[in-house]
């Protein structure tokens, strides 16, 4: 949710520091997000349900409680204030109904274990800058700064353009972490104080892109072609999953939209991995694709090897 529409009058706060919105997670010291050391501010939220996201509590637009049961020790304290009875003990440990639970987070503070948590809160523009800004002298020294990413930063395009251009007006650099679903208004809002944009392309069958990924993949295509058209750096990223995403056919697709665009933009590999199966367990909710197995190095270098005989700049990012 963001809000905060109009303009300050004399002597009120600036309107970006009274914008606020969902994140779930701000780090610091991040090397793998873009170009230097950065922070990245993870906003929560996101249309699409990749079933390998290794956010999945980033997802929802709201805060969640969840529960890590390998820190629980059945004090019953949860148990006690919980007014819609929605948690319970099973062998593996809590169980929450996620139909009961209404995500009030009064077990939370109850819990001496931090087995119970809350996944998200609202931040204003001013909290965020706030963090941001305590490393600026690291972004200056190693070229780095700020990424957004999630969720779908295109999701909350009015947080996201007033922390960038905020950004931007101190001298750091910006980058848009993004799936490319949104609207073009909301492409268009945040892209104004936007120096990179690391774009991921997943599936480009558009049948399969709705069944796999829950949206059309039509909108995420134009706005590849309209961050071109603006002359903003872009890296594509592929998230390169066994029989999902990996297909020759796919692959081979991705090759030759890339190359519509600008055959000069460089491609990022994603490799599958596993680092997000116990989130999943913390919401209650299946990890559909658990018989999944990472590829191996050498198929990964074959993928490598085809983009760069079609022409393509390209390499693992691990």
């Amino acid at each position: 949710m963001v809000t905060a529409e109009r303009q300050p009058a004399d002597g009120e706060a600036d309107v970006r520091d009274v914008l606020t919105g969902m994140t779930f997670n701000i780090q610091r010291f991040s090397v793998q997000d873009g170009p230097g050391i950065r922070t990245t501010v993870f906003v929560k939220g996101c249309p699409l349900r990749c079933p390998w996201c290794s956010n999945p509590e980033s997802q929802n637009s709201f805060v969640e409680v969840g529960h890590v049961n390998s820190l629980c020790n059945h004090c019953d304290r949860c148990l006690e204030v919980c007014e819609p009875s929605a948690i319970t003990y099973e062998e593996k440990g809590v169980k929450i109904d996620r139909e009961k639970c209404t995500n009030c987070g009064k077990c939370v503070p109850v819990c001496m274990q931090n087995a119970m948590r809350l996944l998200g809160r609202e931040d204003s523009t001013q909290d965020i800058y706030s963090e941001v800004e305590k490393d600026a002298l690291y972004y200056r020294n190693s070229n780095g700064g700020i990424t957004v990413s999630g969720g779908e930063p295109l999701n909350q395009p009015k947080l996201v353009a007033a922390i960038f251009k905020r950004a931007q007006e101190a001298g750091m650099h910006t980058c848009l972490d993004t799936s490319g679903y949104g609207t073009p208004s909301d492409l268009e809002t945040v892209l104004e104080y936007t120096d990179l944009v690391m774009f991921d392309l997943k599936i480009m069958d558009p049948a399969a892109h709705l069944a796999i990924i829950g949206v059309p993949n039509e909108p995420i295509l134009r706005n590849a072609r309209t961050i071109v058209e603006k002359g903003v750096r872009m890296i594509i990223r592929i998230p390169l999953i066994p029989t999902l995403t990996d297909t020759e056919e796919n692959l081979r697709e991705i090759a030759r939209f890339v190359k519509s665009l600008d055959a000069g933009l460089p491609v990022n590999i994603l490799p599958y991995h596993r680092f997000g199966m116990s989130k999943y367990e913390m919401l209650d909710r299946p990890y559909k694709i658990s018989e999944l197995k990472p590829i191996p190095g050498d198929e990964l270098q074959e993928i490598v090897d085809y983009f760069e005989a079609c022409g393509l700049t390209c390499e693992v990012i691990v």
